[in-house]
């Protein structure tokens, strides 16, 4: 694990300055330099060409992690001209039947929100960047070169999306043209990305493509049904809102999901580095390490995240009386979510000991039956209960998707991610919830989190360390305090 927490540490600290960078964004330059419909379509822009992003690629950044480390070195042109070519195949025919019937696409997208219609080719450039920057950032994962592609991923777009937001509040550029900048960050991005990727290793062209090339872009494409069962389950609750609400509610739900997408920050940095591992691990056949590894990143992610859980719901009060009114009404939404993402940290690499194992296409299978109710629960929920019915429908999904995960995973390896320790840090995390869910100090909200946040965080890393319950979070702690002490 020494790698592990290595890069782990080092993308968490990118993550959690990116994340930083996103909450001033998020809560309080956009909503108050923007207007919440403006608002709105940026983040339905965005959450669009999320979801278009792992059908652009056609899979190659999964599969490009997957069968990497089985390639040898006269193989590895070939088999990187092919992760570089295969999203074609389906970007140019997208491309012709957005333009071919754009009218028709743009009226079924624009049927509450007219606006809508005008912003369709930034959908399209949004997914086609976020495709070939997961390709290129897979490229830099297979080296164990993470640290940089998570900073553009971050970190990047949101220190740009910041300097836009000042420059459009100071009147020195335009609405118009602070939407066609936000789009041109994004394709910066990837040729930053793509820059640093060659760096690592330059390939040449060729079409001497491996003899599995066809399993290669075959198991590419399931993974598109991958990759988007996963995207659908967490952006296809601000697309379908649009179809129903106005756009000023596709604001006040992103504002509540960015809050609650926080807990999971910890976890997301530690996925750089673990897939990849895990990837070799499968293709080595080494299950005691896997199995390992599995537990390691459960217990690790379920620490951090369960404390960053219980830090928001805390604070929660506090932290909505700093933004505008309109958006404080989400505490619903962030406690459904939230508890989903805890649950989803719990799980640790298990996304990638499915996707990269032989059992990837039952895996998918059961992604689309949870994606299909997932729009369904939308369908039904967000007519009657507005955006606190798009958090119910995700919470569901997102619940019962991961419950399948973990009883295949136990059925099919023989593993369970949990440990007597994942019960200790549980019952920790109920002990300090209770005896701090009182506590309320009378300054200003920052000075209040700061103070409340401050003695949660002593209390919780002094049972941790006092108690050995993680060895990986008890090492560093040791390390540190004895570099402190004199």
């Amino acid at each position: 694990m020494g790698i592990v927490l290595k890069q782990t540490f080092k993308n968490t600290i990118v993550t959690f300055i990116g994340f930083g960078f996103g909450a001033v964004n998020t809560l309080f330059l956009y909503t108050n330099i923007l207007d919440s419909t403006y608002y709105g379509l940026v983040t339905f822009i965005l959450a669009t060409g999320a979801i278009l992003m792992p059908i652009m690629s056609s899979g190659a950044h999964n599969a490009l992690v997957k069968y990497y480390s089985a390639q040898d070195e006269g193989n590895k042109n070939g088999f990187l001209s092919l992760i570089l070519l295969a999203p074609l195949m389906i970007i140019v025919p997208l491309a012709l039947l957005v333009w071919l019937f754009y009218n028709g696409i743009g009226n079924f997208l624009s049927t509450q929100n007219a606006m809508v219609k005008d912003y369709l080719w930034y959908l399209f450039l949004v997914g086609l960047s976020l495709a070939y920057f997961e390709i290129f950032y897979a490229w830099g994962k297979v080296h164990l070169k993470s640290v940089f592609g998570n900073f553009l991923k971050e970190v990047f777009a949101r220190v740009c999306t910041s300097i836009l937001l000042v420059l459009l509040y100071l009147d020195i550029i335009s609405l118009d043209f602070f939407l066609v900048a936000l789009v041109g960050v994004y394709l910066l991005r990837t040729l930053l990305m793509k820059i640093y990727a060659y760096s690592l290793h330059r390939p040449r062209l060729s079409f001497k493509f491996p003899k599995e090339a066809r399993q290669i872009v075959g198991y590419g494409l399931f993974m598109v049904l991958g990759g988007s069962v996963a995207l659908i389950l967490l952006e296809i609750d601000k697309v379908m809102i649009n179809q129903f609400w106005s756009l000023d509610n596709v604001a006040y739900y992103g504002v509540a999901i960015y809050i609650a997408t926080s807990i999971i920050v910890p976890t997301r940095a530690m996925h750089q580095i673990t897939y990849p591992m895990t990837a070799g691990y499968l293709n080595g056949g080494n299950s005691f390490e896997l199995e390992n590894l599995y537990k390691k990143t459960s217990l690790t992610s379920f620490i951090a995240s369960g404390i960053l859980f219980v830090l928001v719901v805390l604070n929660l009060e506090d932290l909505y009386l700093m933004i505008p009114e309109e958006y404080r009404n989400g505490f619903f939404i962030v406690f459904l979510i939230g508890m989903a993402k805890v649950f989803d940290s719990l799980l640790g690499n298990i996304n990638a000991v499915l996707y990269y194992s032989q059992y990837y296409k039952w895996v998918l299978a059961m992604g689309i039956s949870f994606a299909l109710l997932t729009i369904l629960l939308n369908l039904w929920f967000i007519p009657i209960y507005g955006i606190e019915g798009a958090a119910i429908a995700s919470f569901v999904s997102i619940f019962l998707f991961n419950l399948s995960k973990l009883i295949f995973v136990k059925l099919k390896f023989g593993m369970l991610p949990t440990t007597p320790a994942t019960f200790k840090v549980f019952a920790t995390l109920l002990l300090i919830g209770a005896l701090f869910s009182a506590l309320q100090f009378p300054f200003h909200p920052l000075v209040n989190i700061g103070l409340k946040s401050s003695l949660i965080l002593v209390m919780y890393l002094g049972i941790l360390f006092r108690f050995n319950i993680s060895e990986d979070v008890t090492g560093v702690m040791s390390k540190w305090l004895k570099r402190k002490t004199p």
